[in-house]
């Protein structure tokens, strides 16, 4: 049987760093705390990636806060998404008392309170700084996934973009779209189909069904004006702490699919704008994404996709993901695979495919010569887990059973006006909380069908007649283009267009 002292030996060795790195707790042997061994993560590795996983009250959410602020110390900015609403109070101080006193006893490292720079941003209309993106700035090929389009439907939003572009038509919101797209159907049907290719009205028709879909989970909310510019999610404190954005979406969880396509356009603006980085001794960004498993809940496959491709290749922009939910499971095997950092809290089984799951997720963690894995996950007590990270040359550390330390910040949520005092200091709720309404593709559609159907009779020619008359005039007109909308529906469309139109966006939401 090993010894305390073998064991110790292993933990420092494994965990020796070079170069700056973060505490995340005390070694754990035989059911005591060894103040002697920490367990410790570089700062060079959390643009690897990482999990947080346990059940439900183990204590995996102040195990993210506790990373974020020790993140925040070292200068490094963080975005928390805060789906349940507790992580507010980490613009607060703790209080001690003294549970905290003794683990951070145990653990052999003094527990002090600390405040730190937060920032609160909302999708919503909760409190905090507006995240806003255009239609524009989403593109095609990104808005047609976000829909969950085929290629043929992806190639009418294509056409409706190289539309607005050509004529100068900017889409901002949703109802942009929208207009910009009914437009192409009925009125504009001629125009287009010189130059573009007619469009088939069961493919418009599917789109509209599916902006419809997300606009009743709240997506009209972030189309529009202002732009969120992804680089205020790096800003440092004037003392020198990367300050912490909250994004607060305790209003969205009922609406996953909302909550992927927002993670996905974060993920994709992050990685189009920020400049390649390679391997840098610290990260530029470290995101949170606390219940995880909403991201990937009813996300299409297309989304999946460039979810996956978007985590592999955005550590290149120093940029890290932690995903922080109850199984390792709810992450797919291809994000799991990219992720160094693991933290597995405790893990219940009270059924048979419980003890299965255990199994799985034990074998995907190093062998241990102190542990039998499989038995301590569930035997961990609230606020310990099962550890390994990634070591500056790459490799996976021992498997370390880890008395966490504390969060410093308060534990539980700010008051409202507590959160007002925080929202009247913020920059950027003075810079993105403005309401703007451009005239964009909506206005200037509207106001262009107004002067055709105002528009008189050429001077000079001959009295119309009264049949004339009445096919010429604004109800006339109307019944005309009735008519020849209901004659279109009863026809097979087809697709003049197909493939998408590059675009570059300046910034995102």
């Amino acid at each position: 049987m090993a010894t305390k002292e073998e064991f110790i030996s292993a933990i420092n060795q494994g965990y020796a760093c070079k170069g700056d790195f973060i505490t995340l707790g005390g070694a754990v042997f035989n059911g005591a705390c060894c103040s002697e061994a920490h367990v410790t993560a570089p700062l060079k590795t959390f643009n690897r990636h990482g999990l947080i996983a346990g059940a439900t009250g183990s204590g995996k959410t102040k195990t993210l806060q506790g990373i974020a602020e020790r993140l925040s110390e070292k200068g490094i900015p963080v975005l928390l998404m805060d789906i349940k609403g507790d992580l507010s109070g980490i613009a607060k101080a703790g209080t001690s008392n003294e549970k905290l006193v003794d683990r951070h006893t145990k653990i052999g490292i003094p527990w002090t309170q600390m405040s730190f720079p937060a920032e609160l941003l909302s999708l919503s209309k909760e409190k905090g700084a507006r995240l806003r993106a255009t239609v524009t700035e989403f593109g095609p090929v990104l808005f047609s996934k976000i829909l969950d389009l085929n290629d043929t439907q992806g190639g009418v939003v294509s056409l409706v973009f190289k539309y607005a572009d050509d004529n100068s038509l900017l889409l901002l919101d949703l109802k942009d779209f929208k207009k910009v797209l009914q437009y192409l159907i009925n009125e504009g049907k001629e125009e287009i189909k010189k130059e573009y290719g007619a469009i088939s009205t069961a493919s418009a028709s599917t789109i509209l069904r599916k902006i419809v879909e997300i606009e009743q989970q709240g997506a009209d909310e972030f189309f529009g004006e202002k732009s969120f510019d992804v680089n205020d999610l790096i800003r440092i404190s004037d003392e020198g702490k990367g300050i912490i954005n909250i994004v607060r979406l305790t209003d969205i969880q009922d609406k996953p699919k909302l909550f992927s396509t927002f993670m996905l356009c974060l993920l994709a603006e992050i990685y189009a704008t920020f400049p390649e980085e390679g391997d840098t001794d610290q990260p530029k960004l470290v995101l949170f994404i606390d219940e995880a498993h909403l991201v990937f809940k009813e996300a299409s496959d297309a989304l999946l996709e460039q979810l996956e491709s978007i985590i592999k290749l955005i550590r290149s922009k120093g940029v890290g993901v932690f995903f922080c939910t109850q199984l390792a499971t709810d992450i797919p095997a291809n994000v799991l695979s990219q992720l160094g950092m693991k933290i597995q809290h405790a893990y219940r089984a009270f059924t048979a495919n419980d003890r299965k799951s255990i199994k799985t997720i034990a074998d995907n963690y190093p062998m241990s010569d102190f542990y039998k894995t499989e038995d301590l996950m569930t035997e961990l007590g609230i606020g310990e887990a099962l550890i390994t990270v990634l070591s500056e040359k790459g490799t996976p550390t021992p498997l370390a059973h880890t008395l966490l330390c504390a969060p410093r910040s308060a534990m539980d949520i700010l008051t409202p006006s507590e959160m007002d005092a925080l929202i009247s200091k913020s920059s950027l709720v003075k810079k993105y909380n403005e309401v703007i309404d451009r005239e964009s593709a909506y206005e200037m559609l509207n106001k262009k069908l107004s002067v055709e159907d105002a528009e008189p009779p050429a001077k000079g020619k001959e009295e119309p007649s009264v049949a004339t008359t009445i096919i010429n005039s604004t109800v006339g007109r109307q019944v005309a283009r009735t008519v020849a909308r209901e004659v279109t529906r009863g026809l097979l469309g087809i697709l003049g267009l197909k493939g998408t139109t590059s675009r570059k966006s300046k910034s995102w939401f």
